[in-house]
């Protein structure tokens, strides 16, 4: 007596085959769709990073400027910030950044643009927020830059600045001797930089900015305020320079 054949068995091998590879997706689909679960379920702050390092796509969208917000809490500027474009400028943007942020970068070379076009009525001025968890070489940059600053002014300051956000690949991949060429390529003092570097003697500085950061509202850098008379603006993320040169347009007319 024959057996009887299974429904499989039956089935052309063109359909089997098909079959098997409709199973197969839906099986691989599954498994990543709850590896992926598991994984928001055991870290809840996953879209940590993407805030922290301010994607653009997390600021404000394209042509929209948005609204003054007063309520703002910044510590106002003074001759001891670092600045660049006119010292009495109508239009001030206070810039937080940290120096691995990969989005600090691209935004340093946006704002470079704002003082290029528009530096008779734009005042830029830096303070640090490094983001320890994210970039644990940024603290120390930072210290890097005010030592710079105390040894050879405002302009070395920025100078020191440009060139540490063209060499750093971003994301702690600057190499530590690289603060050093750079102060010795900048005209900085290498062994009073070294000196000031080693002593920290910038710490309370860099942590007072990063104070100064998140009492404004800081959730990602980098984090601008745009002040204009009693306006605050806030360039969220590292918007393009249309986007920046729209808002600074919108406070001149």
């Amino acid at each position: 007596m024959s057996e009887k054949k299974s429904l499989l068995e039956m089935l052309p091998k063109g359909q089997i085959f098909m079959l098997g590879a409709v199973v197969s997706f839906f099986a691989i689909t599954s498994i990543g769709f709850f590896v992926l679960l598991s994984q928001q379920v055991a870290s809840p702050d996953t879209i940590e990073p993407v805030v922290a390092r301010g994607d653009a796509q997390q600021g404000v969208p394209s042509a929209v400027v948005p609204p003054s917000d007063t309520n703002i809490v910044l510590t106002p500027v003074t001759d001891a910030d670092w600045y660049k474009g006119k010292k009495d400028a109508d239009i001030t943007i206070v810039e937080f950044s940290d120096t691995e942020c990969p989005f600090c970068k691209r935004f340093h070379d946006t704002m470079n643009q704002v003082i290029a076009t528009y530096g008779d009525s734009v005042k830029w001025v830096y303070r640090h927020a490094p983001l320890d968890s994210l970039h644990s070489k940024a603290r120390r940059e930072a210290l890097a830059l005010e030592c710079a600053g105390d040894l050879e002014g405002n302009t070395g300051f920025w100078k020191f600045a440009d060139e540490l956000f063209a060499r750093t690949p971003s994301n702690n991949g600057l190499a530590d001797a690289e603060l050093f060429a750079i102060a010795k390529d900048t005209g900085v003092n290498v062994a009073a930089f070294t000196d000031c570097l080693d002593s920290k003697k910038f710490a309370g500085n860099v942590q007072t900015d990063l104070d100064d950061a998140q009492k404004a509202g800081l959730r990602g850098t980098p984090y601008s305020v745009l002040l204009v008379g009693d306006q605050k603006i806030v360039i969220s993320g590292a918007q393009p320079f249309s986007q920046v040169e729209q808002i600074i347009q919108s406070v001149l007319k």
